[in-house]
C-alpha cells in the first residue's frame, strides 16, 4: 500500500490488513515509526541477501545471481520508496555499506574477467540495481529466479564480455 500511495493512513493499512487501527497502534506509536519499522526490515533483508550471496567468495557469477534473485524478493516484500529512509543516518550508512560492498563485488567481476572494462566509471554499479528494479516491477509472471534469469542475462549481455 506503501508503495502505491506513501501518503496512506494508517487506519488505510490496517483495512487492508484487516485489522482495527488500534491493533497497528499497539504495536507502533505513529506512521514514522512504522515507516521505521518497514524501513529497518528491508535494509535487514539487503545485509542477509548480501551474505546469502556470498559476493566476496562464491564464483563471481554465481553470486551475481544469487544477489539479483535475493534483492528481486526484496523489492517485491517492500516496494516503498526509499528516499525518506535515506534521510535517517543510520540508515543511510547501512546502505551505503551495502553499496559499497556491489560495488567491490563488481569490480571484482570486471577483473575476473565477467564484466566489460571499457564502459564508463560506475555503470555497471548503476545499470544493475535498475534492471533488478525493472524486473521485481514488470516480470511479476516469473519466479525470483527466473526474473533474476533473465536480469543477469540482459546484463551480462550488455556489460559482460559473454558474446551475443
Amino acid at each position: 500500500m506503501l508503495a502505491a500511495d506513501p501518503g496512506v493512513s494508517v487506519a488505510g493499512i490496517a483495512a487492508e490488513a484487516g485489522v482495527d487501527r488500534r491493533t497497528v497502534y499497539r504495536r507502533f506509536a505513529n506512521r514514522d515509526e512504522l515507516l521505521t519499522a518497514i524501513y529497518e526490515a528491508r535494509l535487514c533483508a539487503i545485509e542477509q541477501a548480501l551474505e546469502d550471496a556470498r559476493l566476496r567468495e562464491a564464483p563471481v557469477a554465481v553470486a551475481l545471481h544469487r544477489y539479483v534473485e535475493n534483492i528481486i524478493v526484496i523489492n517485491r516484500t517492500w516496494p516503498v520508496d526509499l528516499a525518506r529512509m535515506l534521510t535517517d543516518g543510520d540508515a543511510r550508512r547501512r546502505r551505503d555499506a551495502c553499496l559499497a560492498e556491489v560495488d567491490a563485488f563488481l569490480q571484482r567481476a570486471a577483473e575476473e574477467g565477467l564484466l566489460r572494462k571499457d564502459q564508463p566509471p560506475g555503470w555497471a554499479g548503476s545499470l544493475l540495481p535498475e534492471l533488478v528494479h525493472l524486473a521485481a516491477q514488470q516480470l511479476t509472471h516469473l519466479s525470483a529466479g527466473q526474473a533474476a534469469d533473465a536480469v543477469v542475462d540482459t546484463y551480462l549481455r550488455g556489460m559482460g564480455t559473454q558474446a551475443t
